[in-house]
C-alpha cells in the first residue's frame, strides 16, 4: 500500500529524513547532550532505561533541543509531502524522550510519520551510547 500525502502525492520519508539531518547544529547538541548523560557511568552499557530518559530529558530541555523540536518535525512532516492537522508541542504525542532518544510523532490521516533520533542502542547489557547520533523517518 502506498501512503499519500498533500494532493495523493506518495508520502517521501527520505526527504523527510533530510531535513532533520539538515539541522546539523541541533543534532550536534543532541549528541553532546548525550554524551553528558553517560558522563558518570562506570561501565560502556547499563540496564536501567531512566538513567537515560530523566537526565537527557532535562539535558534537552535546558539546551532549548526539546522546543525546537516540534518545528523539526513540522518541517519533515512539509517534506514528506505530508500535512499536519494540528500545531505539534514539545510535549506527547508529538515529542517523547525514549531511552534511545528523541521520538517525534505526527498523524497524517491514517497514518503515522515516526522521527527517532537515536543516541542509544539496545545491546545484551542493556543501553550504550551509539557513536554519535542516527536519524531514521518510517510511517506507521
Amino acid at each position: 500500500m502506498v501512503r499519500r500525502g498533500v494532493g495523493g502525492v506518495p508520502l517521501d520519508t527520505d526527504a523527510a529524513r533530510e531535513s532533520v539531518r539538515e539541522r546539523r547544529d541541533l543534532l550536534d547538541t543532541v549528541s553532546a547532550c548525550a554524551d553528558a548523560v553517560t558522563a558518570d557511568w562506570d561501565s560502556d552499557a547499563i540496564s536501567d532505561s531512566e538513567r537515560i530518559t530523566g537526565p537527557l530529558r532535562a539535558l534537552l530541555s535546558e539546551a532549548g533541543v526539546l522546543d525546537t523540536l516540534p518545528v523539526v518535525l513540522a518541517d519533515a512532516v512539509d517534506a514528506a509531502g505530508g500535512s499536519l492537522e494540528a500545531q505539534p508541542v514539545a510535549a506527547p504525542p508529538y515529542v517523547v524522550v525514549t531511552s534511545r532518544g528523541p521520538l517525534l510523532r505526527a498523524t497524517l490521516g491514517d497514518d503515522r510519520l515516526l522521527v527517532r533520533v537515536d543516541c542509544f542502542r539496545v545491546t545484551d547489557d542493556g543501553y550504550e551510547r551509539r557513536d554519535g547520533v542516527d536519524v531514521t523517518v518510517s510511517l506507521a
